[in-house]
């Protein structure tokens, strides 16, 4: 699979109160070297070890100085669109305005992630690991926020507390952190743009196959995708990522070529019935 040159791959057209909502999970992590041996066995990529290390821009202040900055300078125009949106999220259902879940950061460090809830709230409920578009569960602006990546909009928060940066890899949740992060997971970053619309091929994976399909293809290929890019990094490829998100410049050539792996075959063979509609959906994106 071909990741060269990576960022114009990925995006070739370019330039806690009443307000929380928490969701705790109990876990274990060790910050030995993860074991990935058995995921290169079944997989048609390799899955980047520990010491596939991030460059000396994604570890450095000046990328630091970066994002204080970018958030410092977007505040006069976030700002009224956070309050737009929490008065939205507030009038039109019962809960909190935020959602709090502990993800997995920097050398396994757990931190609390914010973002605006999109889900209905039921204090003592379980809440799906994988969302998809079919979820039944999302508020009347939840679909609309999920779709904008306005949910993910507090997170400039975790930004400014250290927590995380404006590029980078996703933070999981501590039951699919596959690897151990050396560089802050970010807002946006590789995988972000590869698989903005994931939700809508994940809607036609039988539901009893979800957790394993998403374990087994989609989390070993964000991780192949992130690793690689933040090896490679720069304040350029930084800011051409920023702006793909911000012109929603999605970018769907990395999965659709993932697809006609051998290991999907294989898996496709075993698990999925209805493979078909998801080549056509993901085709479609």
């Amino acid at each position: 699979m071909s990741t060269e040159p990576f960022a114009s791959n990925v995006c070739e057209n370019a330039f806690p109160g009443p307000l929380c909502e928490s969701a705790s999970t109990n876990y274990t992590m060790s910050l030995e070297k993860p074991d990935v041996g058995g995921l290169n066995e079944v997989t048609p990529f390799p899955v980047s070890r520990i010491e596939d290390a991030p460059n000396q821009w994604s570890l450095s202040l000046e990328k630091r100085a970066f994002d204080v900055t970018c958030v410092i300078l977007c505040m006069p125009l976030l700002v009224p669109i956070l309050l737009i949106t929490a008065i939205a999220v507030r009038l039109t259902s019962r809960g909190p305005v935020f959602f709090l879940q502990q993800r997995i950061g920097r050398f396994g460090k757990p931190f609390t992630i914010l973002k605006f809830r999109t889900l209905a709230h039921f204090k003592k409920s379980a809440r799906p690991a994988v969302t998809t578009n079919n979820c039944e569960e999302f508020t009347p602006v939840g679909r609309i926020l999920r779709h904008a990546k306005l949910d993910e909009l507090p997170q400039v928060i975790n930004v400014l507390r250290g927590d995380m940066t404006m590029v980078g890899p996703r933070p999981k949740l501590p039951e699919h952190q596959i690897g151990i992060l050396q560089c802050r997971p970010g807002i946006t970053g590789a995988a972000t743009i590869v698989f903005a619309r994931e939700g809508k091929t994940l809607a036609n994976i039988p539901k009893r196959s979800l957790d394993e399909y998403y374990r087994e293809v989609v989390l070993p290929l964000k991780w192949q995708l992130d690793t690689e890019y933040m090896a490679k990094a720069s304040f350029f490829t930084d800011l051409n990522l920023i702006l793909c998100s911000v012109f929603r410049r999605w970018g769907s050539s990395i999965v659709l070529e993932s697809y006609n792996s051998q290991f999907i075959e294989r898996w496709r063979k075993k698990h999925v019935t209805n493979w078909q509609s998801v080549a056509s959906v993901s085709a479609d994106q």
